[in-house]
C-alpha cells in the first residue's frame, strides 16, 4: 500500500501536492512586530483602538499577507498605521507556540518624516519615546522586546508630546 501511495504521490507533482499538504496541515497566522527607532534613538508607540484597556499602548503590529517577505509586512503595517516610511533590520524574535499562529519582530529604522499620520481605525495616538518613558499600558512583550534590542547608547527623557495628523 505504502508503495503505491509513494507511486501516486510521484506522479501527482506541483500544485496538486501543495494543496494536499495545505489541507493536509495547520495553517498559520504570522504575526510581525515592528521596533521603529529614529535617528535619535527613541521608539514608536502606539494606542491601539481595538486593544484591552490598560493594555493600549504596544508597539506597530499586524498579519502578513501569504507569501509576503516579513520584513516588507512590518513597512506595510507602519506605512498603513502611521504614514511612515521605514526600513526593515534584523530579525529579533521568532516564537510559535500558539495555537495556529507564528510571531515575529524585526527592528526597522525610520527613513523620512518623523510626524505619524494615524490611521484612526485602528490607531488612536501614535509617539516617539525613549526605551526608559514608555507609556503606562504599554503590552509587557513589547516592552521586553524594547528592553532587549536597546542599543547600548540608548536615549533617556520623555515621550514627545501627540504630533499625529488625523
Amino acid at each position: 500500500m505504502k508503495r503505491i501511495i509513494a507511486r501516486l504521490w510521484r506522479a501527482i507533482r506541483g500544485p496538486v501536492q501543495w494543496r494536499i499538504l495545505w489541507l493536509a496541515n495547520s495553517t498559520f497566522m504570522v504575526g510581525v512586530t515592528g521596533i521603529v527607532r529614529d535617528d535619535q534613538g527613541r521608539v514608536l508607540v502606539l494606542r491601539h483602538r481595538m486593544w484591552p484597556p490598560g493594555r493600549e499602548w504596544g508597539l506597530p503590529t499586524g498579519f502578513a499577507k501569504a507569501g509576503e517577505d516579513f520584513g516588507t509586512t512590518v513597512v506595510r503595517e507602519v506605512r498603513e498605521e502611521t504614514g511612515l516610511e521605514v526600513e526593515p533590520g534584523r530579525l529579533v524574535r521568532l516564537k510559535s507556540g500558539y495555537r495556529l499562529r507564528v510571531e515575529v519582530a524585526y527592528e526597522a529604522h525610520l527613513v523620512g518624516d518623523a510626524t505619524p499620520r494615524v490611521d484612526d481605525f485602528e490607531v488612536l495616538e501614535a509617539r516617539w519615546c525613549p526605551p526608559d518613558s514608555l507609556p503606562a499600558g504599554m503590552q509587557e512583550a513589547h516592552k521586553q522586546l524594547i528592553a532587549d534590542t536597546a542599543p547600548d547608547d540608548q536615549v533617556n527623557g520623555a515621550c514627545s508630546p501627540a504630533e499625529t495628523v488625523t
